[in-house]
């Protein structure tokens, strides 16, 4: 089915036919439908509506509502989405890989990929918690975080090789735009968030951005797995009523091939509160293993975990300055996460020694 231009095309009609397989039953359809822009202002490279139904009959076993995501209607926000793939690969994921995984995500009721358009109609988990960079994560949330990423990369462990449409972390388009925007947004990342970078760091500018390509492929050299590739506060809801899941995770438009410890010291290291990072990420690192080993994953021993979460770690400074130095904040709140994220990276990197790790 060929998508409209949205939000305008969501009329009942359109959905009556996008949901008939996985959301409505036999017999019951949507006669009006109201859309609600969600996220107005945040969104970069997709825009999201919640539509909320009328039925033809009573149906009080339906949602009154969905999510829709779609293509920016921003146009240079859409090229690039486009230039990395990203409309593909979230859709992807929902319709191919999600039923794989019991990693917790909104349910998805339609997915479409229409040249440089795409929707998804999920699950309304709107009334949930949407997780805080700014504040940071606390010990119960980042527990139920890492509880998922054992879910979604045991699923997939050293098992990549038929996804030969998600990038890997390394010699992909994906590395080489990372490898290029670190360069050009370190120094910016300095300038705008001076007070969380101390000169320990700067101090190994030049020898970190040389080492990115090699650090990349260390990141890629297995056993791989299928990795979110921005897990991050933003992208989790945290379940508040007795009927809600404890966590869900969104936004797959980055999904990576990676050794799995890239999610996890992403999380870690510019996600969960220092002090309780500080204290807790050797428990936190053994609630990973054990989550695998639950799920038959064989062979982890702590001693090398611990080294591949240092070298993430130092490797996440290229996140830091993807994110820190080429994005807008847009506004304070924008600019509040990003200094704690930075502020988090610059924590961990020192007491992890990380820099240690670059070549001499």
């Amino acid at each position: 089915m060929s998508l409209s231009k949205f939000p305008e095309g969501f009329s009942a009609d359109f959905l009556n036919r996008a949901l008939s397989n996985r959301f409505l039953p036999s017999g019951i359809s949507i006669r009006e439908v109201s859309v609600e822009p969600l996220a107005e202002g945040t969104g970069m490279m997709a825009d999201i509506s919640k539509l909320t139904f009328k039925y033809n009959t009573k149906a009080p076993h339906l949602p009154p509502s969905v999510i829709a995501k779609y293509a920016s209607q921003n146009p240079t926000n859409r090229e690039v989405a486009m230039n990395m793939n990203l409309y593909e690969r979230e859709t992807r994921f929902a319709d191919e890989l999600d039923p794989r995984t019991e990693a917790r995500c909104p349910a998805f009721y339609y997915c479409a990929l229409d040249g440089d358009n795409f929707l998804i109609l999920m699950e309304d988990l709107s009334d949930y918690e949407v997780g805080d960079q700014a504040i940071g994560a606390n010990l119960e949330q980042t527990e139920l975080a890492i509880d998922e990423l054992a879910k979604l990369h045991s699923a997939f462990w050293d098992k990549t090789s038929t996804l030969k449409w998600v990038p890997g972390i390394a010699n992909s388009y994906h590395a080489d735009n990372m490898l290029n925007w670190s360069r050009t947004g370190w120094d910016p990342m300095v300038q705008a968030f001076d007070d969380f970078v101390p000169q320990n760091v700067r101090d190994h500018r030049d020898r970190f951005l040389e080492a990115v390509p090699a650090l990349q492929s260390e990141r890629m050299s297995g056993p791989n797995t299928l990795c979110h590739g921005d897990f991050r506060m933003p992208n989790l809801l945290f379940g508040v009523e007795p009927s809600h899941h404890q966590v869900a995770i969104l936004d797959w438009q980055g999904p990576l091939i990676a050794k799995g410890m890239f999610d996890v010291a992403l999380l870690l290291g510019q996600n969960t509160k220092t002090e309780i990072r500080q204290r807790e990420e050797k428990q936190l690192l053994n609630r990973y293993i054990d989550g695998l080993r639950n799920r038959g994953v064989e062979g982890l021993a702590f001693d090398s975990v611990w080294d591949d979460y240092r070298s993430c770690t130092l490797y996440n400074w290229v996140y830091a300055a993807v994110v820190a130095g080429t994005l807008d904040p847009t506004n304070e709140a924008g600019k509040a996460w990003m200094g704690q994220m930075v502020a988090r990276q610059s924590a961990a990197s020192e007491d992890l020694k990380v820099f240690d790790l670059l070549p001499s």
